[in-house]
């Protein structure tokens, strides 16, 4: 077990070269490898070296940023160097290391801001893990925003990756700090926020450079590099969101046999507000994802699956798991796995968790009054029907299907009746 541990905290050598250079025809791109000084969490010996590892241990890892080049193909100009984000920490940038940072530190950190660039306008709080958010949110304040956020779903965001949008205050730490969280990112840090944060002597509190620009992101695309297992590159473009204000959505419209339906219910400026920020949210969600959003927050994400209507339920799920989490929380101090175990044991009365499950029935995990979001259309109504019964207002997705007729008809048909939306384009993200 000692082994398996100290696996977790060995910084590797990689072999990987200190310049790497591509060449798209006759344009070429340079990147330099980075590195950082950090003392040893064991020994305090400063070490430099590149990332500890990659996704897991024993793979060497390296991250590159671009030094050089200015990359133009189709008409398309790409981001060019000297507007690196998470490839241009440095060591001044890590206020506080803790350990050499891993590849999913930086990855989290990265896709984080792949959904704060559509949601720059307010303060904002993403907390990623895995490569997914877990919680995201909008606030009054920043504090709100990561309160709502992590309560998103309080269990997933232990161990994650916090990403906001707004210089770190007190209040803001004061309640990140009493969460295990393992990096903290933000464009700033007030003054004696970092002596609170630094309570968790673990915890990477990094500096993200030029995050008060990240807005200028949104509409710029970078290389997206896909390794084959024989060794091949798949090269694409980035995704653009094409959705900033409600007027880039379109009504949902369908033919079929020679009859056009049409969804009947306008949606209210509310829920046009939450469609934007759930497709914003939808960038950074891998595919096949559904997700519910309500009131500027993230109520439900399924993620990664197979089937539509599979990860409309397991959404579904999700959320009624969190719901009922919160709650017990809130009520209790304890995680809700904590009072079915007491429970058990016979330390609580199962009266506590009845009432519990109660609120959570009724409030349908929060759903009720939600927005549906999906990253692609819905090929039959089953996936639609998931949300409304539930009790969703609004559902956004691209539209396209053959059967977006009946996805129509379900709305029209709810009692009340659910509006629906058209984006137009797709959110795969794998």
């Amino acid at each position: 077990m000692a082994d398996i541990k100290r696996m977790y905290k060995t910084v590797m050598d990689d072999h990987f070269p200190e310049k790497m250079t591509i060449q798209f025809g006759e344009q070429t791109l340079v990147y330099r490898k980075r590195s950082w000084k950090i003392p040893d969490e064991s020994t305090g010996e400063v070490i430099e070296k590149g990332l500890r590892y990659g996704e897991n241990p024993g793979q060497e890892s390296a991250l590159y940023e671009l030094v050089n080049g200015n990359l133009v193909l189709g008409g398309c100009q790409f981001i060019g160097p000297g507007k690196g984000l998470v490839s241009a920490i440095s060591e001044k940038d890590m206020i506080q290391s803790g350990k050499h940072p891993g590849k999913i530190n930086f990855t989290d950190a990265d896709n984080a801001l792949n959904i704060l660039k559509y949601l720059m306008d307010r303060p904002a709080a993403a907390i990623m893990k895995h490569n997914n958010p877990s919680g995201v949110a909008y606030g009054a304040t920043l504090v709100e925003a990561y309160d709502r956020a992590n309560l998103a779903d309080r269990i997933a965001a232990f161990g994650g990756c916090l990403i906001v949008n707004r210089a770190m205050d007190k209040a803001t730490a004061g309640m990140v700090s009493e969460n295990y969280l393992e990096v903290v990112g933000a464009p700033e840090y007030e003054e004696g926020v970092v002596g609170i944060l630094m309570r968790r002597k673990n915890l990477r509190i990094v500096r993200i450079p030029r995050m008060d620009y990240l807005a200028e992101y949104r509409n710029t695309r970078f290389v997206d590099f896909k390794s084959l297992i024989d060794g091949g590159i798949i090269v694409q473009q980035s995704s653009l969101n094409a959705i900033k204000t409600k007027k880039d959505f379109k009504k949902a419209t369908a033919t079929y046999k020679g009859k056009t339906y049409t969804i009947e219910r306008e949606p209210t400026e509310e829920e046009y507000s939450d469609m934007i920020f759930g497709w914003a949210v939808e960038q950074g969600v891998s595919s096949n994802s559904v997700l519910y959003v309500k009131k500027g927050v993230t109520v439900g994400i399924g993620t990664g699956e197979q089937d539509r209507v599979g990860v409309a339920e397991i959404a579904v799920f999700k959320a009624y798991t969190k719901y009922a989490d919160t709650l017990c929380f809130r009520e209790y101090g304890i995680p809700y796995k904590t009072l079915e175990m007491e429970i058990a044991q016979g330390k609580r009365n199962s009266g506590t968790k009845e009432e519990i499950d109660r609120q959570t029935q009724e409030a349908h995990g929060g759903i009720q009054g939600a927005v549906m979001v999906s990253d692609a259309f819905f090929p039959f109504r089953d996936g639609v029907d998931v949300g409304i019964k539930e009790g969703v207002t609004a559902i956004v997705h691209p539209g396209g299907s053959d059967r977006d007729f009946e996805s129509i008809q379900a709305c029209n048909e709810a009692k009340p009746k659910v509006t629906m939306i058209f984006t137009g384009q797709r959110a795969f993200k794998h």
